[in-house]
């Protein structure tokens, strides 16, 4: 008998009684169901987060500066990012407090073991008084730099990446400024907005009229800046700086640099870096704990998808059990015309497997219906994820999807083995005689 002739008898025997076979399917749907959902959702999580951190740079992503400048930056982003209003520009506040990083600190830092000498960026500040447009008479206050060089995509809901070399002034602007500037997503791209330096002697305004090329998405790792070109950055920084000596000019108050993540710990890092005076933020300090957290309960929701297939493969042994029983004198009857004892355990093996199969088919297809329906059920107007449009709740994958079919089918042939081992070994005389 060949195997495609094995593999359609099993699933033929599989409707002899087809309540029981319904249900045993039934127990196996729901544990595919609860483990490609989970999976899926972590899924979702993993690329939402991923594109985050790809946008600041990656794992190994250092944004360092002096230990004073990082005392008294401590909350200014929460207040100017992360998920809080836009404020408004008020001309009497002023804002101090940076020390610069100094030539000596930045060949110490290059000397670093898991520092990568080659990706240290010497930042430059920008200080914009405020940001408006022509369609508003506001003005807030907002914080930009220029993107740092390297492959960064910035993770957009609509537009493209910047031109860093671009003659034109160009930035990525978040969602929230430009709805405050006058602009929806889609009509905001090609349009310009007004950054406003503020001369400190003489009170006179310095306008730069920057094209946006692209929204920003909403994330969970927001330091809350907006990114220009270098054109762009270059110019305003050199407005702020038209009056400093040219030793003050060339101070740096901040640097990028990428560590070798795999083989270095953060912390180790961190360690090094308070030797020669300087802190730094890595991606793993803006996520927190929050990536860890999911992954906790996406692991606990996997393991109640387990305890089903256990109850599942339980069922598949009482299915088969019972089938070997109703069957024992068509067994003998084979074996008595020539099957070798191998081909019926092979035949009630494959019977297993197709309980796994069918099972875990059904349960994917019904779980992808129900996850994109969510998917779009809380991306729409009013629902939980609007503020979030490129998170995804539930993202399958190929690869997901053939694991967890393998797994349930794994699982149900073991369950198999039992009943078609007893099956196996009947003899052929005392089976014909049963009734």
């Amino acid at each position: 008998m060949k195997l495609i002739d094995i593999i359609k008898d099993a699933n033929v025997n599989l409707l002899r009684n087809k309540l029981r076979s319904f249900l045993t399917i039934l127990a196996i749907f729901i544990g595919s169901f609860s483990i490609i959902s989970t999976s899926a959702i972590q899924a979702g999580v993993n690329d939402f987060i991923d594109s985050q951190v790809d946008s600041y740079g990656g794992d190994g992503y250092l944004a360092i500066v002096s230990k004073d400048s990082f005392d008294a930056l401590e909350g200014l982003q929460g207040a100017m990012g992360g998920g809080g209003g836009l404020i408004e520009y008020n001309p009497d506040k002023i804002q101090t407090g940076m020390s610069p990083v100094t030539e000596e600190q930045i060949e110490k830092l290059k000397k670093i073991d898991g520092i990568d000498a080659d990706s240290i960026v010497e930042e430059k500040t920008l200080s914009i008084s405020y940001v408006t447009s022509e369609k508003t008479d506001k003005k807030y206050l907002i914080t930009a730099e220029a993107l740092p060089p390297g492959n960064i995509k910035v993770d957009l809901v609509t537009g493209k990446q910047l031109d860093l070399r671009a003659d034109e002034y160009q930035i990525l602007l978040e969602e929230k400024y430009a709805d405050a500037l006058g602009y929806s997503n889609k009509d905001a791209i090609g349009k310009k907005i007004q950054l406003i330096v503020v001369d400190e002697y003489t009170h006179q305004e310095k306008t730069f009229d920057a094209k946006i090329v692209g929204i920003i998405a909403p994330g969970v790792v927001s330091m809350g800046y907006q990114y220009t070109n270098n054109k762009l950055a270059d110019d305003i920084y050199d407005e702020n700086t038209k009056y400093y000596p040219e030793e003050v000019k060339s101070q740096t108050f901040a640097v990028a640099a990428n560590y070798d993540f795999e083989k270095y710990s953060s912390d180790d890092i961190k360690k090094e870096l308070e030797e020669i005076g300087l802190s730094a933020m890595t991606i793993e300090d803006i996520i927190g704990t929050i990536k860890t957290f999911f992954d906790v309960i996406l692991t606990v929701f996997k393991i109640f998808g387990l305890i089903a297939l256990l109850a599942a493969a339980i069922g598949i042994i009482n299915t088969l059990f019972m089938s070997v029983q109703e069957r024992t004198r068509e067994i003998g009857l084979d074996k008595a015309l020539g099957m070798s004892s191998a081909k019926v355990f092979f035949s009630f093996t494959i019977e297993a497997i197709s309980l796994g199969f069918w099972g875990s088919v059904f349960g994917i297809i019904v779980s992808m219906v129900i996850g994109n329906a969510a998917n779009a059920a809380f991306h729409a107007e009013g629902g939980f994820l609007e503020a979030f449009p490129t998170f995804n709740l539930a993202t399958y994958t190929i690869p997901d999807m053939i694991s967890v079919t393998i797994l349930i089918m794994a699982i149900a042939f073991l369950s198999g083995t039992l009943p078609a081992r007893r099956a196996a070994h009947k003899n052929p005389i005392d089976a014909l005689r049963y009734e």
